[in-house]
């Protein structure tokens, strides 16, 4: 009986999308607004701190709103038609919850989440010096219940050591996605949003207002739409991971973290997460903190954003089937 019920939902979602193609009047699909997330923020959530020898001590916060702010700035110079929506704009705490909340109250087409990378630091060691020091030497003096333990002083020189934290030797810019098995959390999101959500038939987009995911329809289509964020998602940080590396800088490839990334699980609509460099190698620091290396991030991105918006809005510019 369960599998009889199965089928006939995913039979049912192909022929529902099909009826709302005639019900509905279809809209080509537009990105129109784009909402960009600084990691972290506020003396409670710091992120990642420089702390290898040497380093220059920035935080990942301060480094992800710079980073951000240029990238809201090169969006409107170079997408002007985009609404473009930053998390925050200042040095302000916000929970993933709020961040995820932000991006869906103004209906995102998209969500670029700006982060900088790190790891664990080895520690090092090196000579500084050396000191005298007073040691004993033990004997025992007789035997049985009158054996004695004999401390006899001596002068020895040691070698006095500092203590540092070694550089990661790893660098490079990564794109992350939600991972596929975290697709139940995109789910709800879908399911958790208003109810004028926008239904694939044909090839294009279109608005359904009277679609309520609460029906065993209605979650099924909601899955096969956290499946589809998911492979938007993917082509969106390809094309980022692309971009990067025509500026010559290590790209380090799309990844699905698998213990999951809750801020992009949690937004209706395709998310990435960019970490733009280790903050914990020296070269990495440097770049991220610099005003040259964070605009080259910030227009390098824009320029996938461009490319994904042109690829989208051209995929849905498709005559419906009659």
């Amino acid at each position: 009986m369960l599998m009889k019920k199965v089928s006939f939902l995913f039979v049912f979602a192909p022929l529902h999308l099909l009826i709302f193609a005639n019900a509905y009047a279809q809209t080509p699909k537009l990105i129109k607004t784009i909402v960009v997330d600084a990691g972290h923020g506020g003396t409670r959530d710091p992120g990642a701190t420089g702390q290898y020898e040497n380093s220059l001590r920035s935080q990942e916060k301060d480094v992800t709103l710079a980073i951000a702010l240029k990238l809201v700035d090169e969006l409107k110079k170079q997408i002007p038609n985009v609404n473009v929506i930053p998390t925050r704009t200042t040095d302000i705490y916000q929970s993933p919850t709020e961040k995820a909340k932000i991006a869906n109250e103004y209906k995102g087409d998209l969500f670029l989440c700006i982060h900088a990378d790190s790891g664990p630091l080895k520690q090092g060691r090196r000579k500084i010096g050396e000191r005298t020091v007073t040691r004993y030497k033990i004997s025992y003096k007789g035997k049985g219940k009158r054996k004695k333990k004999i401390k006899t002083p001596y002068e020895a020189i040691e070698s006095v050591y500092e203590y540092f934290k070694m550089p990661l030797t790893r660098n490079g810019t990564s794109v992350w996605i939600f991972a596929a098995h975290k697709t139940s959390a995109k789910l709800q999101a879908i399911m958790d949003g208003d109810e004028n959500f926008e239904i694939e038939a044909n090839g294009v987009d279109s608005v359904d207002s009277g679609l309520d995911f609460r029906t065993p329809e209605g979650r099924t289509i909601a899955a096969i739409y956290a499946k589809r964020f998911q492979e938007r998602s993917d082509r969106l940080a390809t094309m980022v991971n692309e971009e990067i590396e025509n500026t010559g800088r290590q790209a380090l490839g799309v990844n699905q973290r698998q213990k999951g990334i809750w801020v992009l699980q949690a937004t209706n609509m395709p998310a990435i997460l960019i970490e733009t460099g280790f903050i914990n190698n020296p070269e990495d620091e440097r770049y991220i903190n610099s005003e040259k290396g964070q605009q080259e991030l910030a227009e390098a991105i824009t320029e996938a954003v461009k490319r994904y918006k042109a690829q989208v809005e051209s995929a849905n510019n498709v005559t419906p089937i009659r």
